[in-house]
């Protein structure tokens, strides 16, 4: 009896690295799956999201790397509707996470600020209210970042509080943060931030 455990012992030990892919791509999926269902997907882009799935890179609008970890969330112009999930910060590898154009709203969760991968931030255009996380200077990648455009009707984010100027946002260039300052101007008088360029 004690060889027989040995052995499967020795086999489960083999077996499990081969399964640790999948349990990253199950907890990706988990983090992707909270944001479908805390959002309305009237034109059905989130369809394939299937969390029965074990791989979320099967999924439409996702992309992934080599080794199955998601890279990108292209997400722009899809006509969601809801909130944004703290889950999304479990997405370890994500770059770019693309959300522009939609009527997504409440806060920009903190969460995000666990992206450490991540070089590009689209949330403009959506209604998105409370503050920009301070959380968000820890993206040490970060490149870009747009919250908001110059539009003329209800649809922009209507953010408040002191811009953070720590960390990631200290990488900024005067000419882009004055850039991303004008594009918080152009916004509006929604806007309610604060901070020293």
């Amino acid at each position: 009896m004690a060889i027989y455990t040995f052995s499967f012992f020795h086999l489960l030990l083999a077996i499990l690295p081969l399964m640790v892919p999948h349990a990253t791509a199950n907890l990706e999926g988990d983090a992707l799956f909270a944001l479908r269902r805390a959002v309305k997907d009237p034109g059905l882009k989130l369809q394939s999201w299937d969390p029965t799935l074990v791989d979320p890179c099967t999924w439409f609008h996702v992309t992934c790397d080599s080794d199955n970890r998601i890279t990108r969330l292209d997400l722009g112009n899809a006509k969601l509707s809801g909130k944004l999930v703290p889950e999304l910060g479990k997405l370890e590898r994500l770059q770019y996470l693309e959300l522009y154009m939609n009527e997504l709203m409440g806060p920009i969760p903190k969460e995000l600020g666990n992206l450490k991968s991540l070089l590009s931030l689209d949330l403009y255009h959506n209604n998105l209210t409370g503050s920009i996380p301070s959380s968000l200077s820890k993206l040490s990648n970060l490149k870009f970042l747009f919250i908001c455009v110059y539009c003329r009707d209800v649809s922009n984010n209507d953010l408040c509080g002191t811009i953070p100027t720590a960390g990631s946002f200290s990488k900024f260039t005067e000419e882009r943060f004055c850039s991303f300052l004008l594009m918080l101007f152009f916004c509006g008088y929604s806007n309610f931030l604060s901070g020293v360029v």
